[in-house]
């Protein structure tokens, strides 16, 4: 309803600058590998799902903060 909250540069700066975790990116990327070439069993698929939504909520506040801070993805 318009309502605005109001939150520190500081932890819009922190949201711009996440990223998964090293180990979790190269998890993610093999899976994907594995998913290309048909060779996911049915637990790495749901794994490769949930890596994949958190990749894209995390792409999406990304976006957002950095548009709060006047700059491009």
């Amino acid at each position: 309803m318009g309502d605005e909250i109001n939150i520190p540069r500081e932890m819009m700066e922190e949201i711009a600058a996440l990223r998964l975790p090293p180990k979790t990116d190269r998890r993610l990327q093999h899976l994907m590998d594995r998913n290309n070439d048909g060779r996911l069993t049915p637990m790495e698929r749901d794994e490769l799902e949930s890596l994949v939504e958190m990749s894209e909520t995390i792409s999406l506040m990304r976006a957002k903060a950095l548009r709060f801070l006047g700059r491009k993805p």
